[in-house]
């Protein structure tokens, strides 16, 4: 389980990061808001990696 200092740490970096006020990013964690399909596809490009450095990443060396 994540503590609720870490998560409150997460929350500020993300917070951070995308631009968001660290109480909306709390309140889309609760279910308190409902983001934008435009929101949801910045938050995800800041949490996920890039789709093209993983797949350079997981090549084998006769791949690269």
């Amino acid at each position: 389980m994540i503590s609720r200092h870490n998560r409150r740490e997460a929350c500020t970096r993300i917070s951070e990061v995308s631009g968001f006020t660290q109480q909306y990013i709390s309140d889309l964690e609760r279910g308190r808001r409902n983001p934008t399909v435009v929101t949801l596809f910045e938050l995800v490009d800041l949490v996920l990696p890039d789709e093209e450095f993983c797949k350079e990443q997981t090549k084998t060396p006769k791949q690269k």
